[in-house]
Formats: structure tokens, C-alpha cells, sequence
């Protein structure tokens, strides 16, 4: 194993990939002896050298995995890197007392990683956030039997089988039908479709010169009725008030206390008080 072991360490997927593929299939699959006596030096004593052997030795099998996901348009050695890292952490987490064999126990791991992986790159925004989104996102195209949007009756069976909503599987289908758009579309304004880009039909109300007359004014309302509220409050709650919200460097409630020789809870309750009296003739006012 060590010839196979020092070139595989000078290989990696991004580099020349069907270089690393041909030196990890080179790399002698372990015995079911093998792998356990690797497992429980590692697991007992932490020896890295067997962690390290494991690994190299499961490599085709994560190439094998990766292989599964080429349709999702992302590169392969990208999906091999990730399932690596997928399988790294099996081998940390693998307790040889549990009686299955090492690439039984990373199968999840390993797909767990390139799942992760597919999800944060295939789009510029993310398709599926939620668990029921992610589920679909992964089984739905194996579900389909065309091309074609589901009919009513699909869409059910679909969402039975899945064990989600129907609602959900129509959503995750057009977020699968659906692609990136550039905001201002080609580089290139000879484009036919140029036009076609976000930037030509979105409408920018913040220029609008009504809205923004409209903003001001009622900026400018709400800041003197709220002076107007402050004004009517007594001297201890006003400087309350200010210190709290209106200044620069804000007062603590234990600050305030110290000045006033009251309790922190009291300045408190004040400065509840004092917020309600000013939200009332604020509203009074509108």
C-alpha cells in the first residue's frame, strides 16, 4: 500500500482529476480484518496513521457518491472535495463496536456533505432552507416521470410519497424551473435580450420626487410631535428620556440611578411611564 499511498498524497481533486480518480482506484480495498484492526487504533489509542489509511482506502467510494450528483451542473472535483471531508468525519466519529463496515457508516456523511455543498452553489439564491424543501430538492426530479409541469394528480402522489405538502412540491418546482438572472444583464448591449435584465423594467421609487417630498414631511411631522410629547413631560423624565434613547453615549439604568438617588428598577419604570405618556399624545395628535 505505500506506493499507492505517497501518490495519492501528491494528488488532489481540483489538480488533475482523472489522475487522482485512477491513483485512489490503485489504492488495495481493506479486508473486513483490516479495517477493523485500523478502527480500533484509532478509536482507542488515536492513532492518525490508521485514520489516515482508512481514508485513503475509501476514496474510490466517495468518487463513486460524487459520480451520483453530475447532473446538478457543479464540478466534479469540487463534489469529491466535499464528499472527503464527508468521510473524514465519519472516520473520526466510526466506533468499530458497531458491527457494520466503515463505508456503511459514512454513506450518510459523506452525502450529508455534498449535499450541503449542492445547496449553497447551485444557485446564487438559496432553493431550499427549510427541511421539507431540502428533501424535495434531492428527490423531486427522481419523481417526475417527464419533463412537464406535475398535473394535480402527480403533484399528489408526489407530495404523499415525499411525505410533505402538495403546496411544497409545486413551490420546489418552480423554484427548480426557475434560473439566475444577472440585474443588469450581458456586458454586451448588442444583446438581443438585453432588455430582458431586471435593471431595464424595475421601477426605483426612491427618485420619485413625491415619495421622497412625502418622506420628508412626515419625517418631519413625527420629529416635532415627539418634541411636542417630550416637551410635556416633567424635567426628571425628560432628562430620562434623553440620556436613554437621545443621546450619544447612552446612560445605564444604574447611572441614572446613582444621579437621581433612586433604584435602577425605579429609573426604570420611569423611563416605562415616560414612553407611554409620549406614544399616547402621539397618537392623540395623528
Amino acid at each position: 500500500m505505500g506506493t499507492s499511498l505517497q501518490l495519492i498524497d501528491r494528488l488532489v481533486p481540483g489538480g488533475n482529476l482523472e489522475s487522482y480518480i485512477q491513483a485512489a482506484g490503485r489504492i488495495p480495498v481493506l479486508t473486513a480484518e483490516e479495517e477493523r484492526d485500523l478502527a480500533e487504533k484509532l478509536h482507542y489509542d488515536g492513532d492518525v496513521e490508521a485514520a489516515r489509511q482508512l481514508v485513503l482506502s475509501h476514496l474510490r467510494f466517495v468518487i463513486h457518491i460524487a459520480r451520483s450528483y453530475s447532473g446538478y451542473g457543479l464540478a466534479q472535483a469540487d463534489l469529491i472535495q466535499e464528499g472527503n471531508v464527508g468521510l473524514m468525519k465519519a472516520v473520526k466519529r466510526f466506533n468499530p463496536e458497531y458491527g457494520v463496515r466503515l463505508v456503511s457508516f459514512a454513506v450518510h456523511w459523506i452525502k450529508a456533505e455534498i449535499h450541503e455543498f449542492i445547496l449553497r452553489n447551485w444557485r446564487i439564491v438559496k432553493v431550499a432552507t427549510t427541511k421539507a424543501q431540502r428533501k424535495l430538492f434531492f428527490n423531486l426530479r427522481s419523481q417526475k416521470k417527464k419533463l412537464a409541469w406535475l398535473n394535480h394528480e402527480e403533484l399528489k402522489a408526489v407530495a404523499a410519497d415525499l411525505g410533505v405538502e402538495p403546496r411544497v412540491v409545486r413551490e420546489m418546482e418552480g423554484r427548480l424551473s426557475s434560473h439566475d438572472t444577472a440585474f443588469d444583464g450581458p456586458m454586451d448591449d448588442d444583446e438581443d435580450n438585453a432588455y430582458q435584465a431586471p435593471a431595464y423594467y424595475l421601477e426605483d421609487r426612491r427618485s420619485d420626487p413625491a415619495t421622497q417630498l412625502e418622506n420628508a414631511n412626515w419625517t418631519e411631522d413625527s420629529n416635532g410631535r415627539l418634541m411636542e410629547a417630550l416637551q410635556n413631560l416633567d424635567e426628571r423624565s425628560q432628562d430620562i428620556l434623553r440620556e436613554r434613547w437621545l443621546s450619544d453615549s447612552k446612560s445605564t439604568l444604574h447611572e441614572l440611578a446613582d444621579k437621581y438617588g433612586v433604584s435602577a428598577e425605579r429609573i426604570r419604570q420611569l423611563e416605562k411611564n415616560a414612553m407611554k405618556k409620549i406614544r399616547n399624545q402621539m397618537a392623540e395628535v395623528a
